[in-house]
């Protein structure tokens, strides 16, 4: 008994307690012995009792949101049922990682508790509340992460197809190259007049200088018959990729007839090898400026995204922080999703921790895919309302429940499957909110649920 005693004196929440209380405690509490690798309790079983590790290494493990989770614990924690604690079952395991030993006190004795030890009483509360931090901090991290990793994903997928579509196009530029160098050595080896290799180079710089827009299909289709046609007449019939490149730049058969009215048979074959060499490789150039922009776009929306190099407060342009979270988002709103944009004109500014406001419109839009199914319209709006900038989120989806829509800002509420979400994000948007000493509203009715952001204007 006095060993015990000496044990539980060293747990800080007991350490300066009167002895009667100590010994009373003692007295409706049980030791228990454990070995290495017991448990001493269990995920889903009732939560009945309050446990003091006494001594050794202990740990709580168990599946938490469809993840495995793992808490080192060691002697002087305190763990369990607490008083005023709405725990009912144990949400994770507890077992010795090494032999311990424990007491466990009965909840059903926490009213005694209270009223014989209401230091301790105190201690315990404060140390609920510490757990309780800590839980939502955990959740907070987590649902960061999960949130980092959908955006991640997504944003890998972005960046993966112009990365691919420019390697392609370097691939296929190597190839060219090779055509332009044969055909070129092919008319090399011909006697060509001046008048002649001017036609050549007029043709091919009216090609290579082509910025127009494309003619639509079916007058694009009529030309490279056209185009087709003329080739097959002088016998070259293998030239039909040719046909439909040159169909596309909007070019006028009339030349190509001339240029073969000018040239022997073989040299103007030479040439238009050379020609659709050339012509390709415009293309293929063109694709990789627009892919490697694409990148830098991507790039470029990711800084501003995270206020990469930036000071963390600062006047921020709503318009461009919700565009900016709209590229982000594309990923998931280009499978389905039509957004209309409604922005008021002028700029409106906020002071604001950027990112975190970003974080805001991340949380609704993707709730708002999520409730479309991603397939359905999300119309952005920002007007300016008195002193407030107001930006509302509405989407067409089934819309929420009156029984369900009192609790969406509650920590950890979610409607979603298990290992879906972690029912933190309207908690966070609501928090994130609060910060910048705004007011998020919302109301929802079938095919129409919105979102309303008060945030005050930035002063100057």
């Amino acid at each position: 008994m006095a060993e015990v005693l000496e044990l539980l004196r060293a747990v800080p929440v007991f350490s300066d307690l009167p002895d009667d209380q100590i010994h009373w405690f003692l007295s409706q509490s049980k030791e228990i012995q454990l070995n290495a690798g017991e448990t001493y309790v269990r995920q889903g079983d009732a939560a009945d009792a309050m446990t003091v590790l006494l001594e050794g290494e202990f740990q709580w493990r168990g599946e938490f949101a469809g993840e495995t989770v793992v808490f080192p614990l060691k002697a002087g924690a305190v763990t369990g049922a607490l008083p005023f604690s709405r725990m009912k079952n144990y949400t994770l395991s507890g077992r010795a990682l090494t032999a311990g030993r424990v007491l466990r006190f009965p909840a059903a004795l926490f009213p005694q508790l209270i009223q014989r030890m209401p230091e301790l009483t105190s201690r315990l509360v404060g140390l609920m509340s510490d757990r309780i931090r800590e839980a939502t901090r955990f959740e907070q991290q987590r649902d960061r992460l999960a949130s980092l990793g959908k955006l991640s994903a997504g944003l890998a997928h972005e960046l993966n197809n112009p990365a691919s579509a420019a390697k392609r196009a370097s691939s296929q530029l190597r190839e060219m190259l090779k055509h332009v160098r044969d055909a070129s050595h092919e008319l090399g080896k011909r006697d060509l007049t001046a008048v002649q290799k001017a036609e050549i180079e007029q043709l091919e710089a009216s090609l290579m200088k082509f910025d127009g827009p494309p003619p639509n299909a079916l007058a694009a289709s009529e030309r490279e018959d056209q185009i087709d046609s003329l080739l097959r007449s002088h016998g070259q019939d293998d030239l039909w990729q040719l046909a439909a490149d040159l169909a596309r730049r909007n070019f006028d058969p009339q030349a190509l007839e001339h240029l073969f009215a000018t040239l022997e048979v073989e040299t103007a074959r030479a040439a238009l090898v050379r020609i659709a060499a050339i012509v390709e490789i415009a293309g293929l150039l063109n694709e990789i400026e627009s892919s490697t922009s694409r990148i830098s776009d991507l790039v470029k929306a990711i800084k501003e995204y995270t206020f990469m190099d930036q000071s963390p407060v600062q006047n921020v342009d709503i318009v461009k922080s919700l565009e900016t979270t709209l590229t982000i988002l594309n990923h998931k709103l280009k499978r389905g999703v039509t957004v209309h944009r409604e922005y008021q004109p002028l700029p409106l500014l906020v002071n604001s921790f950027g990112s975190e406001l970003n974080q805001v419109w991340t949380n609704i839009i993707d709730n708002a895919i999520d409730a479309m199914n991603g397939k359905g319209e999300l119309t952005v709006r920002t007007y300016r309302q008195d002193d407030c900038v107001v930006v509302e989120i509405d989407d067409n989806g089934p819309g929420i429940s009156r029984e369900i829509l009192p609790r969406i800002f509650e920590p950890f509420f979610t409607t979603k499957a298990v290992g879906e979400g972690s029912g933190l994000g309207l908690d966070t948007v609501q928090r994130i909110v609060k910060k910048h000493r705004g007011n998020v509203q919302v109301r929802s009715n079938p095919g129409d649920t919105r979102f309303q952001v008060w945030l005050p204007v930035a002063q100057g």
